[in-house]
């Protein structure tokens, strides 16, 4: 079991890193936000989950033990694999999924990309009980911990360009990229999985472009 990874950034793209650890290098997946917090060149030191399967072998990574354990637990869930798993943290942090899921807000979690409404109800059936308390996650705590449209957008804005620091862009130059890309979408909510994502291809290829 590779439990985590510490050492030399060496690359970052868009869903995966690589770490080199005593001159061997690690590639996980990982979520925007995460990748966001590496920078190329720098020491690092990510927890990781190793996944098996009988024609692979893939690590994920992660900055904190509620991410993990988090992901852990929604494998735990019939047909939900790991990648799906680690969309989830892309939308929500653990805390704010944990409240949705206990308060038993099927629509908030189909926000997840590849989440239906009976994946969503069947996420709501095998883990409510599971979280309940967890995260500090209580019923009714999904309403209080969701953000207004407004500071959906913001959060997602700022991922964005933590992203695209991390890939090597300097932060002026990334965060006027994607300034540049929301100004040409004014009735776009970028607070969507769906549409943070494509923000941030629009905003790396605008950059390509420069």
């Amino acid at each position: 079991m590779i439990d985590s990874l510490n050492g030399q950034v060496i690359s970052i793209g868009l869903d995966h890193g690589v770490i080199e650890c005593g001159g061997v290098g690690y590639r996980f997946l990982a979520t925007p936000p995460t990748l966001g917090r590496l920078t190329r060149g720098e020491n690092a030191r990510v927890l990781t989950s190793l996944v098996v399967k009988e024609d692979a072998m893939t690590l994920y990574g992660f900055t904190d033990d509620d991410a993990r354990e988090m992901f852990h637990r929604l494998t735990t869930v019939t047909g939900l694999g790991p990648k799906l798993a680690l969309a989830s943290l892309s939308v929500f942090e653990p805390a704010e999924l944990a409240g949705h899921i206990t308060a038993g807000d099927s629509k908030a979690i189909q926000s997840i990309p590849g989440v239906g409404k009976k994946m969503a109800d069947r996420l709501v059936l095998e883990l409510k009980d599971k979280l309940a308390g967890v995260y500090g996650s209580q019923p009714g705590a999904a309403a209080s911990a969701s953000l207004s449209s407004a500071q959906g957008a913001s959060l997602a804005t700022e991922q964005v360009v933590e992203a695209l620091v991390g890939l090597g862009f300097p932060e002026k130059g990334a965060r006027a990229a994607v300034d540049a890309v929301i100004a040409e979408s004014p009735e776009t909510d970028f607070s969507a999985a769906a549409e943070s994502s494509a923000l941030l291809r629009s905003a790396l290829n605008r950059l390509g472009k420069q």
